[in-house]
């Protein structure tokens, strides 16, 4: 038995913010007009309506598959509704659901470690067709006031993001499915990018509500981590990119994208380059990926997750 993509969805919020619009809203500090997409690459993101949870966003993708058997819910996410309860339990009770769920996060590799679990209980026999979605709303953890340009470049990735959502349903299959998955992490460098607030180290501070990072130093920590979990997967199964229809890759800034894709040798017909009018998505970059590009039934793609804390992870599927 194996698991099986049977169908992937996203949900964009209509409305849309610029690079240059971004740059126009930040207070105090004034950073240079044009630096966000001239270092980004990155033209507009989404952003969702301020009564939009990321639980909405969830629940809009997946109102876009055949979702009514599924046995499993799993909400991935960086987002949440809130700490308690679990956020999979408001995304079930809107669609509707009564089968068991839960949530599952890991910064931007929360969907496709999503993924991860849902193929392992399909394995087992526990379930035959699982729901993981995911509702990202990083707008709500932008700082728009900003002290100066130490404080500009620390917030820097919030400017980014993206308010998403996506959907990816797996089902019970006798002859394809995700046929190779591999996963790995440096868990010491988790402290290069966070959003603090919320958990037990700062329950009530909102200083500590706002994206931080060093991204000269994120970059520098998965370079560090290497290209092995990425390349591995090509040695053990004997494929090489041009064998994919679609390479999804986890996005966040194209010269980033640009040098992981040198460095994989990944053709750029095979990359579906979402970044520039979407943003970073965090974790429902694959979905989207996988829902903008060109496949058909039969054909082979790869899903290459980077995430902070920092954890990279990489998942083949025959579709």
């Amino acid at each position: 038995m194996k698991a099986r993509i049977t169908g992937v969805a996203t949900y964009l919020p209509p409305r849309t913010m610029t690079s240059a619009e971004v740059e126009r809203r930040i207070e105090g500090y004034v950073p240079h007009r044009g630096v966000i997409e001239r270092m980004t690459g990155i033209r507009s993101r989404h952003v969702a309506e301020d009564d939009q949870q990321a639980s909405d966003l969830a629940v809009e993708a997946a109102r876009r598959l055949d979702h009514a058997d599924a046995d499993l819910l799993i909400f991935a996410s960086a987002s949440q509704d809130m700490v308690e309860p679990a956020t999979a339990h408001i995304v079930a009770a809107k669609l509707g659901l009564s089968c068991p769920v839960f949530d599952v996060k890991n910064a931007c590799n929360s969907v496709l470690n999503g993924i991860q679990v849902a193929e392992a209980l399909i394995l087992t026999g526990a379930h035959r067709r699982v729901l993981v979605c995911s509702g990202e709303v990083p707008s709500r953890a932008v700082r728009w006031r900003v002290r100066d340009h130490a404080q500009f470049a620390e917030s820097f990735a919030g400017y980014t993001l993206s308010d998403t959502g996506g959907a990816v349903m797996l089902s019970a299959d006798e002859k394809s499915g995700i046929f190779y998955r591999d996963f790995a992490a440096d868990s010491t460098a988790w402290a290069i990018g966070t959003l603090p607030g919320g958990g037990t180290a700062h329950p009530r501070d909102p200083e500590h509500s706002y994206f931080r990072g060093d991204g000269r130093r994120l970059k520098e920590a998965f370079e560090l981590a290497g290209p092995d979990v990425f390349l591995n997967a090509l040695k053990h199964t004997g494929l090489s990119w041009e064998d994919f229809a679609l390479v999804a890759v986890h996005q966040v800034a194209l010269p980033y994208l640009d040098h992981l894709a040198a460095t994989l040798g990944i053709p750029a017909d095979r990359l579906v380059v979402s970044l520039p009018e979407h943003g970073n998505c965090a974790s429902t970059t694959l979905p989207l990926q996988l829902a903008l590009g060109t496949w058909r039934p039969g054909d082979l793609v790869a899903l290459l997750g980077l995430g902070g804390g920092i954890s990279t992870g990489v998942i083949l599927a025959e579709m």
